[in-house]
């Protein structure tokens, strides 16, 4: 009957020589994870000593290969979670954007419910209805943990930690119908007046408007491109001298937390497109290229004071542009305090919509970016409108 193969991370039999200083030399055959069969030794004062010190050669390797990423059945999730994270960091195919995601969706969504559980705890039923706890909350976040722990425990099938995916088994999400929301004419122009006005009076402190917002406005409306691409849009990349004129959305803007803002050379769509600009939005563009015509071909049309890419989150967050992004709900503008960061200015304050709850103190003094949860006098929120009272 032939020897029986020695398992993997497993070692045979210890044996022991002498060694011309008079120290024990342990020695042993080691078949490591990869499948090969390695010699390891060890030197003590007695062959008890070298024992004891070749076992811990032996853990200290085998610990080492476990950072690097082995896991079991018996791993909790969190590691598995850690392994994949380290994973990720390492495919060139995912933007940074999408790893950002990734890290943000795991944390806040799977780890809280998943963290201390075993992989072989990891059942089709305790993930389904985590799963349906989560699509009552919203489709959006239910949609999000699935993708998350479907790639995780992916990659625990591809380790052989588990046999199949359990995700896999879990039911069907199911996105609510929603009607399609799109802009009348009246509010349209109501975003086109409050962009217009927009801290242009007298008396209000901070740099005034370069028209930027406005442009960025009409090529919005003009070519319904995302707003991260409408700002990550270059010089080369509008086309003028024809008729009509053209815009290719070659890239978009990524805003991490992490690293600075920066252009993606790609589309969210990883594909060129190029659009037909109606003559509204040509000519808006035309105004705002003369204004830049020193600025290189590869330059930006749309940048901050300091020369760097305007954040997607600081233009959507415009007093101004809250009509348009809240549908029939109307704000309106009031002047913003300049940002400290050189970019577009946010919001110091709006007036508070009929019905909404007004704000604490605290959220007004997080508005008006004041650290101090107190309202300072300097922050312009001395007097919020109050509900008139009813006669009588």
């Amino acid at each position: 009957m032939p020897r029986p193969r020695t398992p993997l991370g497993t070692f045979g039999e210890i044996w022991h020589e002498q060694t011309g200083s008079g120290k024990t030399l342990a020695r042993v055959k080691l078949r490591d994870d990869a499948g090969n069969r390695r010699k390891m030794s060890a030197v003590g004062e007695s062959p008890a000593a070298a024992t004891r010190n070749l076992k811990r050669k032996i853990a200290e390797m085998t610990r080492l290969v476990g950072e690097r990423g082995e896991i079991t059945a018996d791993s909790t999730f969190e590691r598995l979670a850690k392994v994949w994270l380290e994973t990720i960091e390492d495919d060139a195919e995912l933007s940074a954007s999408t790893k950002y995601r990734y890290k943000k969706d795991l944390a806040s969504l799977v780890l809280p419910a998943f963290r201390d559980f075993t992989l072989r705890e990891m059942s089709v039923r305790r993930v389904d209805h985590f799963l349906r706890s989560q699509a009552t909350k919203s489709y959006s976040r239910a949609k999000k943990a699935k993708v998350v722990l479907n790639l995780a425990l992916g990659m625990a099938v591809r380790y052989e930690a588990l046999e199949r995916n359990p995700v896999r088994g879990t039911s069907r999400l199911r996105r609510p119908n929603r009607k399609p929301k799109s802009l009348d004419i009246e509010t349209v122009q109501t975003v086109r007046d409050a962009v217009s006005g927009w801290r242009t009076g007298g008396g209000i402190p901070g740099p005034k408007p370069d028209g930027q917002l406005e442009v960025i406005i009409e090529v919005m409306l003009g070519t319904s491109a995302r707003i991260g691409e409408v700002l990550a849009i270059r010089k080369c990349d509008v086309i003028l001298d024809m008729e009509p004129a053209a815009v290719v959305i070659t890239g978009t803007i990524i805003a991490l937390s992490d690293r600075p803002t920066f252009r993606q050379d790609h589309a969210k769509t990883s594909t060129s497109e190029r659009l037909v600009l109606p003559k509204f939005a040509a000519d808006a563009l035309r105004v705002r290229i003369a204004k830049i015509e020193a600025k290189d071909d590869e330059h930006l049309v749309f940048f901050s004071r300091n020369d760097t890419p305007l954040t997607p989150n600081n233009i959507a967050g415009c007093a101004c542009v809250r009509p348009a992004r809240r549908g029939t709900r109307r704000c309106d503008p009031t002047p913003a305090r300049p940002a400290p960061d050189g970019e577009t200015p946010r919001p110091a304050r709006s007036q508070p919509c009929a019905g909404s709850p007004r704000p604490t103190t605290r959220t007004r003094a997080r508005r008006c970016g004041d650290p101090c949860r107190r309202v300072r006098s300097r922050c312009g929120h001395g007097g919020w409108p109050r509900p008139a009272r009813a006669p009588g």
